[in-house]
């Protein structure tokens, strides 16, 4: 098996420097570098990574915890992770935290100990306790799309507020005189800034009522059951705005069977752009999230940290942009 004096010998230098150009740190001359990689080459060298852990600590290897991987928006986003971790040379470990607090702790500690690098976080119940346990054992962290009030890391999110007024008054411009709003859960950041979103864009109007506010958990089970309370309630709602497209898909499965035509009766937008969205008949309006490019920016951000490059801990905003498509179509008045 060749070793790192095989390399070391051929290219006519020493094993540190073969080490440093192998793990890209310190100083190497251009031509020294590439008598060492051709050296490699030709020797067919593979490094024992685990031999390399046990002595920088470093494994190559970044972890991302999610909430839900059956939820698209999170398949779409680790994706897009792992793609970019890929391409700069990192394996990604994917844990499901199913929204338990207990079991992202226990992942954490786990992850800690088996040296990775660093983790992203899409998890619902990430708190900023958490960031400073991390913070202080030199764990690199980013946030992406819920972030906890004092973030203390770089987080990565889209424009949730701005993004439902956008929604919103789509719908009025299509004709809606009533619009009701399917939400997230209330604790999660996202939810409260659609919410907030949705607030705005409706205050004012006579027809407004806190009723039209209808929990539906980011899940398509809970936007069926949202919309059959709902129009018990209010039956002449003609517009509907859902947190998440998960609930905007509930919502319309549950308007069909009750016989409402879209968008001749109600029209729907929902919020994500997950690629499920144009499965749906008809097609589903949203308010769509650059989701690979968060998913880019959290690995791009993550490496750089994890490679010792200064990155601004703030809260980093991606625009949305609306996609009408025929869940909201009518003529407008």
């Amino acid at each position: 098996m060749t070793t790192i004096r095989d390399v070391a010998a051929r290219a006519g230098v020493s094993v540190a420097t073969v080490s440093r150009v192998l793990n890209g740190s310190g100083y190497v001359g251009k031509d020294t570098e590439i008598r060492v990689k051709k050296a490699i080459q030709e020797l067919n060298y593979r490094p024992n990574t685990v031999a390399r852990s046990l002595a920088n600590r470093k494994t190559g290897t970044i972890a991302v915890i999610l909430p839900d991987i059956m939820n698209p928006f999170f398949s779409e986003l680790a994706r897009a992770v792992e793609d970019t971790a890929r391409d700069g040379g990192f394996t990604v470990i994917f844990c499901n935290s199913d929204d338990l607090g207990t079991r992202e702790q226990h992942y954490i500690e786990v992850l800690r100990q088996k040296y990775i690098d660093g983790i992203i976080f899409a998890s619902n119940s990430m708190g900023e306790d958490d960031i400073v346990y991390m913070n202080e054992n030199r764990i690199p962290i980013v946030v992406l799309d819920r972030a906890p009030g004092k973030s203390g890391c770089t987080v990565i999110r889209s424009q949730n507020a701005a993004g439902a007024v956008m929604a919103v008054r789509h719908l009025m411009e299509t004709g809606c005189r009533k619009i009701a709003h399917i939400a997230g859960p209330g604790e999660l950041i996202t939810a409260q800034e659609r919410l907030r979103g949705y607030r705005k864009a409706v205050k004012g109007f006579t027809w407004f009522d806190e009723s039209l506010i209808v929990p539906g958990h980011f899940s398509i089970r809970g936007g069926e059951r949202a919309v059959s309370g709902l129009l018990e309630r209010h039956p002449d709602v003609d517009g509907i705005f859902a947190g998440n497209d998960l609930m905007a898909i509930g919502a319309l499965k549950a308007l069909q069977r009750m016989g409402r035509k879209i968008p001749r009766d109600i029209s729907l937008c929902g919020f994500d752009g997950v690629e499920m969205s144009e499965w749906t008949e008809p097609e589903l309006t949203t308010i769509a999230q650059p989701i690979y490019e968060m998913g880019r920016k959290a690995a791009t951000h993550l490496i750089a940290r994890i490679r010792g490059k200064a990155v601004k801990e703030d809260i980093l905003e991606l625009d949305v942009r609306l996609v009408e498509r025929n869940s909201t179509r009518r003529r407008k008045n």
